[in-house]
């Protein structure tokens, strides 16, 4: 059997402790992060997670060991690429991704870096004066010229697609023009939490997208709730409203007395009484001096309401009655859910 170096087992045994303390386990790529960055970034990351470098076979014998009690922690050895290290946090792990990712800062292109992203060189004045930069630009694939005593970019050209990789001319060209299009972060590849893997891809979601979805869904469920008349705590009040004021409509076509319709049910019947009056008012003796009086009366109201409604004062703008407002608001609550 060959020998295992001493060191190589402590290495293993304080990973796996390491491992065994959190509930949240993930795997990182420290990969061309400058040595005073990666400080500053586990200063950042200080009391909230902890970050250990080792070796890649090192981290594989340490989380088989943690299987037995981390179910499927073993899937994390999958994604050990670049320069690796465990990440240990009680942190939600989208949580952890957002820090991390947030935590990225802007760097210069390497000679042989491959581009994340599409680098694009933006349109207009270089700031260089004419001379051998003009050479370099055209020699790299980007459009320009000498204009007003300026070397400008004639129109936006995207000098690296993602995915490419980036010449020693390129990333020279780059670096005059302070340019910096790459990142350099605390990359997370993958982290586990209840014997689930996520990897980063699904970690990365868009917060303003992902909380409209979430209104969405409530304010569906919520109509829904009142539409079925399912209660819950926030829909119950929703849900009383709506159904006494149903109930008082009911009431109201159905010449049903209660408290809340007998005085509105009497008016409507006298407006209606007084409405048929008014038809045969000049046909002798068809009504009584009571009743003649009464529609009268109602006719001289009708005549003064037109009136100021046609010339509101001006310095008493005229008010919207508030039974029109609760009709209102009740209309607009059963068109809501209705």
């Amino acid at each position: 059997m060959a020998h295992v170096a001493e060191w190589k087992k402590e290495e293993v045994s304080e990973l796996k402790g390491l491992i065994d303390s959190y509930d949240v386990v993930g795997i990182v790529d420290l990969l061309n992060i400058p040595a005073k960055q990666l400080q500053e970034m586990r200063k950042s990351l200080n009391g909230k997670a902890v970050i250990r470098m080792s070796k890649k076979n090192l981290i594989d014998l340490a989380l088989e060991d943690c299987n037995a009690d981390k179910t499927n922690i073993v899937g994390l050895s999958d994604y050990m690429d670049g320069q690796v290290a465990v990440i240990a946090t009680e942190m939600n792990p989208f949580k952890l991704y957002k820090i991390l990712e947030d935590s990225k800062t802007a760097a210069p292109a390497k000679p042989g870096s491959i581009a994340t992203d599409d680098i694009i060189i933006p349109e207009g004045d270089t700031g260089f004066e004419p001379g051998p930069f003009l050479g370099e630009l055209q020699q790299v694939g980007i459009p320009a010229r000498i204009d007003k005593g300026k070397i400008v970019v004639s129109k936006e050209t995207v000098l690296v697609e993602a995915g490419e990789e980036v010449s020693k001319e390129v990333a020279s060209t780059l670096s005059r023009m302070d340019i910096n299009p790459m990142e350099v972060g605390i990359d997370l590849k993958a982290v586990y939490e209840d014997e689930a893997i996520y990897t980063s891809d699904v970690l990365a979601i868009d917060e303003e997208e992902t909380l409209a979805d979430i209104q969405s869904a409530f304010t569906r469920a919520f109509n829904l709730s009142v539409n079925a008349a399912i209660p819950t705590e926030e829909t119950i009040s929703t849900i009383i409203s709506l159904a006494y004021n149903r109930a008082i409509n009911v009431a109201m076509e159905g010449g049903v007395m209660t408290s809340e319709t007998s005085e509105p049910l009497i008016g409507l019947a006298q407006a209606k009484m007084l409405s048929l009056a008014s038809l045969v008012a000049d046909v002798e003796g068809a009504l009584d001096e009571e009743l003649a009086e009464k529609v009268s009366s109602a006719a001289a109201s009708a005549t003064v309401a037109v009136v100021e409604e046609a010339e509101p004062a001006d310095d008493e703008p005229e008010d919207e009655p508030e039974e029109d407002a609760e009709e209102e608001a009740a209309a607009g609550l059963g068109a809501l859910f209705g």
